[in-house]
């Protein structure tokens, strides 16, 4: 099969799933610059070789994924379909080559982007989005646990030997985090929108820090805040790269939640101190 190329640009914060086990919806962009999505990948059951960064250009089987009416969404051709790291864009000229795959298309206007998603001749599911104002941070405590029923099922899966579980290496479900962490922003029309943000490095960066300060939550979320809303949303030039989930995309009034962001230096900085 032909395989294809993919710029990594985002990797969602691990979900567990009753059919799959735990996954990680990836996404990026193609050599022609198109976004794709690939899911499901059990990103962290995968040889740490195959274990892609953001902003490296992979390679692998993939095949459109017929249980996603979504025309992003591909899948990888199977479980153990290898994943091949070819190289890493780094951050040289203020992001220049991350500029240059990921900004030729920018939404300012959440509405033509909703609409955009909700019509069916082309269904957008994913795209980079500049809001005009990041008005607030807000860190609201949820569940601590995983679902009851899926846990369940997961454990009777493994009892019975399911596709990812091995006898000889036993694998545990990532924590699950205990904040929703969601931006309230404008877009150019100064319409108000809370939207969740989804990404792998915000509850890294949670549990990293939660750590530092030996299990103390308010200190772990303030960084959280400082680093998401002080720096990125108030310092930077800052994108956000948005994704609908599939239960949601027709029912939502929004159906859109953050999962990623993308963060240069604003340019008249970067000129002032070169």
């Amino acid at each position: 099969m032909a395989k294809t190329k993919v710029l990594i640009t985002v990797k969602t914060y691990p979900a567990i799933s009753g059919k799959y086990d735990e996954l990680v919806c990836t996404a990026g962009f193609t050599e022609d610059g198109k976004w794709i999505r690939i899911y499901p990948v059990p990103f962290r059951k995968k040889d740490y070789s195959e274990q892609y960064r953001k902003y490296e250009w992979i390679e692998l089987d993939l095949v459109k994924n017929t249980s996603d009416f979504r025309p992003e969404s591909y899948r990888p051709y199977s479980m153990d379909s290898e994943i091949k790291i070819l190289e890493h864009i780094d951050t040289a000229g203020n992001w220049y080559l991350r500029k240059k795959s990921v900004l030729n298309k920018v939404y300012e206007n959440l509405a033509e982007l909703i609409a955009e998603a909700k019509d069916k001749e082309i269904c957008t599911s994913l795209a980079v989005f500049k809001p005009t104002k990041i008005k607030d941070f807000v860190a609201k405590e949820v569940d601590r646990v995983w679902d009851k029923k899926k846990i369940a099922k997961l454990k009777a899966q493994r009892e019975q030997g399911n596709l990812f579980e091995h006898p000889e290496d036993p694998f545990d479900v990532v924590d699950k985090l205990p904040y929703k962490f969601t931006y309230v922003l404008e877009d150019n029309q100064g319409k108000e929108s809370r939207m969740m943000i989804e990404d792998w490095e915000i509850g890294a960066l949670y549990w990293r820090q939660l750590a530092k300060y030996e299990g103390n939550e308010a200190k772990a979320v303030a960084d959280v805040r400082k680093k998401y809303f002080d720096d990125f949303a108030m310092t930077k030039d800052l994108y956000l790269f948005l994704g609908t989930s599939q239960v949601h995309h027709y029912v939502s009034h929004n159906p859109f939640m953050i999962i990623g962001t993308f963060h240069p230096k604003i340019e008249n900085q970067t000129k002032l101190f070169e």
